[in-house]
């Protein structure tokens, strides 16, 4: 998945691999996650695959960079993959794992799990108050302006998803509570 979206980023315009990953921070890093040392080693795969090129610029004053450019084939790779009919619904979710055994944790631990997930999904949420302003800067950087209605919609899954896990955690936590009740 790592090598599509870096694909994509770059059938966008041509990038240097600090421009990816700091393209990637502020939009695919929302539902993505990558380090930067991984991002590079996926350019230099992409790149002995064929599916991009690297040519150096080089500059005074700084070190030179490396540009990279989406090549025929690295746009075929990416349009085959985004026709693919296989939707990934493979639910692997530690967090899941870890409240189907929380029976054995004890009450207070299971409160306190509920309480972090529900901060942490919070957190999340209030984190993407800033994908807006990045959908918009980053809009006007590309030539094809309408895939900023995708960008949206992704962002707007992000928002639901976050704030669904939020309410859920708390739903469990009050269910815990009830439980206290009886």
């Amino acid at each position: 998945m790592l090598r599509h979206g870096i694909l994509g980023l770059i059938a966008y315009g041509d990038m240097t691999g600090y421009e990816i990953s700091e393209v990637f921070r502020d939009s695919l890093a929302y539902f993505w996650s990558a380090k930067t040392s991984q991002i590079y080693r996926e350019i230099e795969k992409l790149e002995s695959l064929g599916f991009i090129t690297r040519r150096t610029v080089e500059q005074t004053g700084a070190p030179n960079k490396n540009v990279c450019s989406i090549t025929d084939a690295g746009r075929e790779e990416l349009c085959a993959w985004l026709a693919s009919p296989h939707i990934d619904g493979d639910l692997h979710s530690g967090m899941l794992m870890k409240i189907f055994f929380l029976g054995h944790a004890g009450k207070s631990t299971s409160a306190a799990h509920f309480d972090a997930i529900a901060a942490a999904h919070e957190r999340a949420l209030a984190a993407m108050d800033s994908a807006d302003s990045a959908i918009a800067h980053y809009a006007d950087a590309v030539p094809d302006l309408a895939s900023a209605v995708y960008w949206k919609m992704t962002a707007d899954f992000g928002r639901r998803y976050m704030r669904m896990v939020a309410d859920w955690a708390r739903d469990c936590r009050a269910e815990l509570s009830e439980g206290d009740d009886a």
